[in-house]
């Protein structure tokens, strides 16, 4: 089984920036524990604080590839829908998943755009988050 992790931006600072909410373990942290947690798993991982690389990368991804995509969309889980017509155009199912419950902070986070397009949403569980997305793609 092959899993692709695509993170959107700032979470390159996961670990640094508001530990309060995001954790104080990197993400480099996250995805070794990830690779530890399912060692018969590979798991990759890309992260861009850039719109249209994301999209690449689910363009790349998402025609046999990989069995499932992680997708922590950051931000642009709110205002992407041109990441939302990506995953819907392409085969691989893909997890959005969030460290912080989005439904708890401020409003303008409450709405994904990418969550009708996506298989589940999994939020508000920390870096449990991704094992939990990992686990689901494995149960498909």
């Amino acid at each position: 089984m092959k899993i692709l992790v695509i993170n959107g931006p700032n979470l390159n600072l996961t670990g640094r920036r508001q530990p309060e909410i995001y954790g104080s373990r990197t993400m480099d942290d996250i995805i070794a524990s990830l690779r530890d947690a399912f060692t018969g798993v590979t798991i990759d991982y890309f992260q861009s604080n850039c719109e249209g690389a994301i999209i690449d990368r689910l363009h790349e991804a998402g025609f046999g590839e990989y069995d499932g995509i992680v997708l922590n969309a950051g931000a642009y889980t709110h205002t992407s829908l041109a990441i939302a017509d990506a995953i819907a155009a392409i085969e691989t199912p893909v997890v959005e998943i969030h460290l912080s419950n989005i439904a708890a902070r401020e409003e303008i986070r409450h709405r994904s755009l990418i969550a009708p397009v996506c298989c589940g949403t999994i939020a508000g569980f920390g870096e449990l988050s991704y094992r939990l997305a990992v686990e689901a793609i494995m149960n498909f």
